[in-house]
């Protein structure tokens, strides 16, 4: 896709609609990645909305969006294709009612009909460019990785019983990592690269503002400046985006439209932002007292 039909300041405010607020840097990549017709890999933080940057690109393109969720043990059967045995089966035992010769069942039941498409040979078909989300891909093992750099560099796959299937269309390919192992270099240099961050409190509260159009502006400001404060305390896992929404639209249906910095209620809502047991603990009353005061 050519740059002049994604400039960053279009593109920006596209993703805007599709309730997805970017960083300057994050629409310059998404930018450069359509028009150059790369794979873009995101980086970051679990939290910090690296998946829903796949999501609102494919709302922003008016296209379709097709998720390939990575995990330890992945192999081609779910990424790729497999065959459906059970229609197989019963189109063999027709044949042998039918008196047609091995080779003629044989050539019918590998062919495209029984052929069920995964997402990498699904987006690969589709009619018209989709956005191919490749999520956590540091979950899946090394040699996952190399056959789907093959994958990405051509855009076609093998079936033995088949042949090559060539790309109908190039997706759209977002990879996300949170950096459970180290990607190969090979890899790395197939992709465009952008290191998303957690967002400033600017864009966070932009962020509120668009996802709870109903927010009061002053409780917002308060949810955000506090939510920045509470990042950067000792914390085994740091709220992301989901969990700042989460915990405004709490405050919300609990009628609360300040942050009060010595109520038990809120303290106890801290649910929402803190997911261990040891950040509960150590988010003590005392520690949301300062933090709220602080954002108030």
């Amino acid at each position: 896709m050519n740059a002049t039909h994604n400039p960053p300041d279009e593109l920006g405010p596209r993703l805007a609609e599709a309730r997805y607020v970017a960083g300057e840097t994050l629409v310059t990549a998404l930018s450069l990645a359509l028009d150059l017709g790369r794979p873009l890999l995101l980086e970051g933080e679990a939290g910090v909305g690296k998946t829903e940057v796949a999501k609102a690109l494919a709302a922003a393109l008016d296209t379709r969006l097709i998720r390939l969720q990575c995990y330890e043990g992945l192999d081609a059967t779910t990424a790729i294709y497999e065959w459906n045995y059970q229609r197989q089966l019963l189109a063999i035992k027709a044949s042998e009612r039918e008196n047609v010769s091995a080779a003629q069942a044989e050539a019918h039941v590998f062919s495209e009909r029984y052929l069920l498409r995964r997402p990498l040979l699904e987006a690969i078909g589709e009619p018209r460019p989709c956005v191919l989300l490749i999520d956590e891909i540091d979950r899946a093992d090394e040699e996952f990785e190399a056959y789907l750099l093959e994958v990405l560099s051509d855009f076609q796959i093998t079936v033995p019983e088949i042949g090559t299937i060539t790309a109908t269309s190039i997706p759209h390919v977002i990879l996300t990592s949170n950096g459970t192992r180290e990607l190969s270099d090979a890899l790395r240099r197939r992709c465009l690269y952008c290191y998303v961050e957690f967002p400033s409190m600017e864009r966070e509260l932009a962020i509120l503002r668009r996802r709870l159009p109903g927010i009061e502006p002053a409780l917002a400001a308060q949810i955000a400046r506090f939510v920045r404060s509470l990042r950067e305390e000792d914390l085994e896992k740091r709220p992301g985006v989901a969990e700042t929404l989460d915990w405004a639209g709490a405050l919300m249906g609990l009628g609360i439209e300040t942050l009060q910095p010595d109520s038990k209620r809120l303290h106890a809502t801290l649910i929402c932002l803190l997911k261990t047991e040891a950040d509960l603990k150590s988010v003590t009353p005392e520690v949301f007292g300062r933090l709220a005061g602080r954002a108030a």
